[in-house]
């Protein structure tokens, strides 16, 4: 089946690198760092994986009939140009791994926040439904890695009724033919500004989730969101996908908060009250409005209400987003770790009705932090600044709301405690990466939680 080489050897490289060996090819991986520091990943690859670390030798492009890039390698880098050139054949992880799925639903979800709880919270409403389903993608394994464990001699997929996909920009930056039968896009706010040149391009990245879907497909975006509304608007014009939307504001055609219930006006798909706002087990309206575009995903795709609702009263939530923590001296600690861009901490922000101290910083990924004037204004009582982004965040924000520049996380959780009173809220919502002091974002909260813990 000829060469194939995987650049960038993280979690998707990894899983693909195995794939490509389970269907026969000759594989190389390569990448900028060294086999010491690749240890963890080099363990997990199955024999007959030829390594080509600590960076990239030009002949292994010239070599390979076909490169597999994995999502953290920009596609510009100079080797890739020089394979394009060449007239190299270049796909992403997700389009190798989505080529085994033939036949098989795909319901895929991207945006700049929330896709996480809602391929988790739709997954779990068609598994309500009687589903078989595989959930994969940027959550967990990644997708090659989950296909790999189901299927057969013959490379065929089996005990899956449809899959679940969370997909990120830079995944969709690489794809060809991938063609979900149902796509959401949850929201587009900036994020990535330092791989993207424009809020246009970060768009049309997350865009690419529609561009191979037809009229019988479908794609359900946010009412709220003025990027989203630039596709949908392109959508129509186009008149494929089929396209329906979600709001917590007003009544569209979709799934919509009305009053305290949540209702749907889904066409075929049917129209009603689906649940009382309340029953939703997971707070705030960034969590609502996952919840309704999960929603609006599991009836186009056939599960019945009642399966919905039972996913929506039962679905506690993913850890690091938004999670409780505890309650001291009449404080409340929320652990909002993967809130890694300013969409997500505005987000977060807006669901307060109690004066915050909010924890921010880490390392820049090109925000601008000034979008956060209002939240800050209207909700931040304190702010308490970590990282390396500390000076920037400062100079936009922090004459606005009492402000402490603080070395560490810990040092930033006892000074939050110091200035909360009974009936605030501690908020850790960086607005940035994590590897500055964490290996990851989970590393992170896990810290916070650890020292609100002790405190």
């Amino acid at each position: 089946m000829g060469k194939a080489l995987v650049v960038g050897l993280a979690r998707s490289g990894v899983g693909a690198a195995n794939l490509l060996r389970a269907m026969g090819r000759d594989v190389t991986v390569t990448d900028l760092r060294t086999e010491a520091e690749l240890t963890p990943q080099t363990a997990k690859l199955v024999p007959g994986v030829v390594r080509a670390l600590g960076g990239h030798p030009g002949g292994i492009f010239a070599d390979a009939d076909l490169i597999v890039v994995s999502p953290g390698v920009p596609l510009d880098i100079e080797p890739l140009r020089h394979a394009r050139q060449a007239g190299k054949k270049i796909i992403g992880e997700l389009e190798l791994a989505c080529g085994l799925l033939e036949g098989i639903p795909v319901y895929a979800v991207t945006g700049t926040n929330g896709k996480s709880t809602t391929v988790t919270l739709l997954d779990l409403m068609l598994s309500k439904a009687g589903k078989r389903t595989l959930l994969a993608g940027n959550i967990g394994n990644a997708l090659s890695e989950e296909i790999l464990n189901r299927v057969n001699g013959t490379m065929r997929v089996k005990g899956v009724d449809c899959a679940v996909i969370e997909v990120s920009s830079f995944q969709l930056e690489a794809i060809e033919r991938f063609r979900p039968s149902g796509a959401a896009i949850l929201n587009i706010t900036p994020d990535h500004m330092d791989r993207y040149a424009s809020m246009d391009e970060y768009r049309a990245a997350k865009a690419a989730i529609a561009a191979n879907q037809t009229e019988e497909d479908f794609l359900v975006l946010n009412a709220e969101d003025p990027e989203c509304a630039k596709v949908h608007e392109a959508v129509k014009k186009s008149g494929k996908p089929a396209s329906w939307t979600f709001s917590s504001r007003r009544r569209v055609k979709g799934v919509y908060l009305e009053g305290r219930d949540v209702l749907y006006d889904l066409g075929p798909a049917g129209k009603g009250t689906l649940i009382a706002a309340g029953d939703i087990r997971i707070k705030g309206i960034p969590n609502l409005e996952n919840a309704m575009a999960a929603s609006a995903m599991a009836l186009l795709a056939s599960c019945p209400p009642e399966a919905v609702r039972e996913a929506l009263r039962e679905f506690p939530g993913l850890e690091h987003r938004m999670e409780f923590v505890r309650e001291l001296d009449g404080v409340a600690y929320i652990n909002d770790s993967k809130g890694t861009n300013v969409g997500a901490v505005a987000r977060s922000l807006e669901g307060f009705t109690s004066p915050v101290v909010l924890i921010a910083g880490g390392r820049d990924k090109g925000g601008d932090f000034t979008q956060l004037e209002r939240q800050v204004k209207e909700k931040v009582k304190a702010l308490v600044l970590i990282g390396e982004a500390a000076e920037k965040i400062g100079r936009a924000l922090c004459g606005l709301t009492r402000c402490w520049n603080e070395d560490s996380l810990a040092s930033a959780v006892r000074r939050a405690r110091e200035v909360a009173s009974p009936g605030d809220t501690v908020l850790l919502s960086p607005g940035c990466a994590s590897f500055d002091m964490f290996e990851d974002f989970e590393d992170r909260g896990r810290k916070f939680k650890e020292l609100v813990g002790r405190l």
